[in-house]
């Protein structure tokens, strides 16, 4: 038996060092049965849980698929997607494994999920739900909106591309706030892009309706696309506008792409990085000679090098594209967390911690048996991480990287950093205060905000512009 690395293996005690004589309980054997595991203290249930998921990630991932079936049993007799936070959480990483497992029998796969079908109506309900139960989104929109009144002040034509268009609070709070500026609005043009039509009518419907009361000379400019089939000449900035790119939790999944191509030898993401090296005047050598500690205030990681960054076709691409627009600003909202891991293991362990995180925000806040809760989980969190651990290659768009690999991969395309505000800091932390949201905190990182439940840091706010090369 041997891990995804090919290294041996003896026993999936190696995942759970220290944990002593009970772990005898967690090692089933075929057809075993514990009644007595529904009788376990919460605390100790949780603990069960962790154990049990890694122990079933490890059999799935070594194609062990009898022995995942049976630690799979355990936790079902555990899991609910009604209990508390490491119940529910445990239910949906539960089927995110199985899921997996039922890809390696493709007919079977795919009689099960050939009725599984969610409207863009109702993928839009959900996210709208998630905008109301966690305040994120809200704090996102805060300091995007008030990084842009930052750079556009003085600027009498501003065009924003919004690059996942369906949420018209934030657009109707900024125009609201431009209009009270000491030298009056400016004219507004946004571009909204979203894959439907209907979406986009609602926002110019919403926005057109806001503007007109505070009459502001606007425009709403709809752009009916995926991301990833972004035409850029589509997009119509102007000879004179001041432009504002925002981005909320869309870029990572432009990070798709096939992993049997690996980053090192693929001779488009070489290729990709000598054209961000020429742009950046420097020589392989001489990036590689930067020290990402000192320069960035990062820590040593092999997957900071410059060809990894730049292994995705899409993302260069998209990246220098936007780089091509001379932004005045641009920002980048993004989940704080490493799900982009090449093993299932390593993503099992990052998404266990970070989704934990996102659970035990909603226990804090709504009750078990809220309705509008368990879809956010199941609709939301639970089919990203389904895409997290269950998919590889293009299929996997769930690729969320932290921080330092963002500044690093737009430093590399073109980007100048700009520096989130002390102003922008604190009307986030007002907004916090005034929802009476208890356990989340706001950090500076590096000129960026990072979102954090309790000491978790979950969301990453960083805020660029066009730099030009001499």
């Amino acid at each position: 038996m041997a891990q995804e690395d090919g290294s041996p293996v003896t026993s999936p005690a190696m995942y759970f060092p220290g944990l002593g004589p009970p772990y005898q309980w967690l090692s089933p054997g075929i057809g075993s049965q514990y009644p007595w595991l529904r009788e376990l203290k919460s605390e100790q249930r949780g603990l069960c849980l962790i154990q049990l998921l890694q122990g079933s990630a490890y059999h799935v991932a070594s194609g062990s698929i009898e022995q995942a079936n049976v630690w799979l049993e355990q936790i079902s007799q555990l899991a609910s997607t009604g209990g508390d936070t490491m119940q529910r959480i445990a239910a949906y990483f539960t089927e995110a494994l199985a899921d997996r497992m039922l890809k390696g029998l493709p007919g079977l796969y795919k009689a099960l999920n050939s009725t599984k079908l969610s409207s863009i109506a109702e993928e839009i309900y959900i996210k709208r739900l998630f905008f109301e139960l966690c305040p994120f989104l809200k704090l996102s929109y805060v300091i995007t909106n008030q990084a842009i009144v930052e750079a556009m002040e003085g600027e009498k034509m501003v065009h924003i591309i919004d690059l996942h268009s369906f949420e018209p609070a934030q657009w109707i709070n900024l125009i609201q706030t431009l209009n009270t500026r000491p030298e009056g609005p400016p004219h507004l043009r946004i571009t909204g892009i979203h894959e439907q039509k209907e979406v986009l009518d609602q926002m110019a419907l919403k926005l057109i309706e806001e503007a007109e009361k505070h009459d502001i000379p606007f425009q709403f400019n709809p752009i009916v696309s995926k991301l990833e089939n972004l035409d850029v000449e589509s997009l119509r900035v102007k000879t004179g506008e001041a432009l504002a790119v925002c981005s909320v939790l869309q870029l990572h999944s432009l990070l798709a792409t096939d992993d049997d191509m690996t980053r090192r030898k693929s001779p488009l993401a070489k290729k990709n990085l000598q054209k961000s090296l020429h742009m950046n005047k420097l020589t392989l050598g001489e990036w590689l000679e930067k020290d990402p500690i000192s320069e960035y205030g990062l820590s040593p990681d092999s997957s900071l090098s410059p060809l990894s960054l730049s292994a995705s076709p899409k993302m260069g691409s998209f990246l220098t594209a936007l780089w091509g627009l001379s932004p005045k600003l641009m920002v980048i909202t993004e989940q704080e967390s490493n799900h982009n891991g090449h093993t299932l293991m390593e993503r099992m362990m990052e998404a266990l911690h970070y989704y934990a995180a996102l659970f035990d925000c909603l226990e804090s806040t709504v009750s078990r048996a809220s309705m509008e809760r368990q879809k956010v989980e199941k609709m939301l969190f639970g089919e990203e991480i389904k895409n997290i651990i269950s998919c590889e290659g293009t299929d996997r768009k769930e690729r969320h990287e932290k921080l330092e690999k963002w500044i690093l991969r737009l430093e590399l395309s073109g980007f100048g950093r700009v520096q989130l505000s002390y102003h922008g800091r604190m009307q986030a932390n007002k907004m916090l205060r005034d929802y009476g949201y208890d356990g989340y905190e706001i950090k500076e990182d590096n000129g960026c905000l990072v979102i954090c439940w309790h000491d978790r840091p979950l969301f990453s706010v960083s805020a660029w512009r066009f730099r030009r090369y001499e």
